[in-house]
């Protein structure tokens, strides 16, 4: 349990540093307006994957990652200065789905409350089949109150 609190503290220390270094130090063009949305370390703290978001079109995203590829052992080594633990974990750069999800989420609950509007149109203009007073008394039987 310890292991993972460590970990998890890592990660959140390389989330950090590795935004801070992108934001003040890399100065490469091809780096479009990236955020650091997320890093997970194993439990060895051996490995570490940073999950990134670029905003822009499919070339910028693809420039992003190559200028994180290019400045990787940059990062690689504030994060060792910065940390401090014996071994500096490798760095594994990994785009995140996080907006293409929430988009398509978002696209799904406007279609779904198109549909429903859709029903409550219908539902005011429908009238109800059959009878409009279902309840009616056998013929030649009137209910009467003497």
């Amino acid at each position: 349990m310890a292991d993972r609190a460590r970990a998890r503290k890592l990660a959140d220390r390389i989330r950090v540093i590795v935004a801070d270094t992108l934001e003040r130090r890399v100065k490469d063009p091809r780096l479009g307006f990236v955020t650091i949305t997320e890093a997970r370390v194993t439990g060895d703290l051996r490995d570490a994957t940073v999950f990134y978001t670029v905003y822009g079109d499919a070339s910028a995203r693809a420039d992003t990652a190559a200028a994180l590829e290019s400045v990787k052992g940059l990062l690689r080594s504030e994060v060792g200065r910065q940390t401090g633990v014996r071994f500096t974990p490798t760095l594994t750069f990994v785009a995140d789905a996080v907006p293409e999800s929430a988009a398509r989420i978002d696209d799904l609950v406007r279609r779904a409350r198109e549909s429903d509007a859709e029903v409550a149109r219908s539902a005011a203009r429908a009238s109800f089949a059959g009878e409009p007073d279902p309840y009616r008394s056998p013929a030649g039987r009137e209910d009467r109150v003497e």
